[in-house]
């Protein structure tokens, strides 16, 4: 199966829930135009697998969607969290360096109230673009390497 986008996903505001746009820029060392978690930092992009997702799903976990865990980028096809820290990849016309696995859930996390877990915390990752460009949902995801290999 390859590895694609889902959906690209935006919130104007921190502590809202993203919603889903036709098409992302992704601004070099920025992260997402418009979105209020973009900035000069290690976690400019956020991504989380359709998996992940469905995961949570089956646990009974009623209307999910892309961007309710406010990730960027919902993908499919990619096991996210497994990826080395270091490792680059071309999403779309972009290249995105993986700097974290995971992060904690902020207090008022809905879905952690909802089930008592949320997956963000182990499966969700972060990236930084290293060059920018436009994403589109069903844009190929390519493992291009690694920030030791350049």
């Amino acid at each position: 199966m390859m590895a694609k986008v889902i959906a690209i996903n935006i919130s104007h505001e921190k502590g809202k829930i993203k919603q889903s746009i036709d098409k992302g820029y992704f601004i070099e060392d920025f992260g997402l135009e418009n979105d209020a978690h973009a900035g000069k930092w290690h976690r400019q992009v956020s991504l989380l697998g359709q998996e992940s997702i469905d995961i949570m799903k089956q646990q009974g976990v009623q209307g999910l969607c892309s961007g309710k865990f406010a990730e960027n980028i919902t993908t499919e096809g990619i096991v996210l969290y497994e990826l080395p820290i270091g490792t680059l990849l071309k999403i779309g016309e972009t290249i995105q360096e993986v700097t974290q696995i995971g992060k904690e859930c902020h207090s008022g996390c809905e879905i952690s109230q909802q089930v008592g877990s949320c997956i963000m915390p182990k499966q969700g990752i972060f990236t930084k673009v290293i060059k920018g460009g436009y994403v589109y949902p069903n844009d190929e995801i390519l493992i291009i390497g690694s920030e030791f290999d350049v």
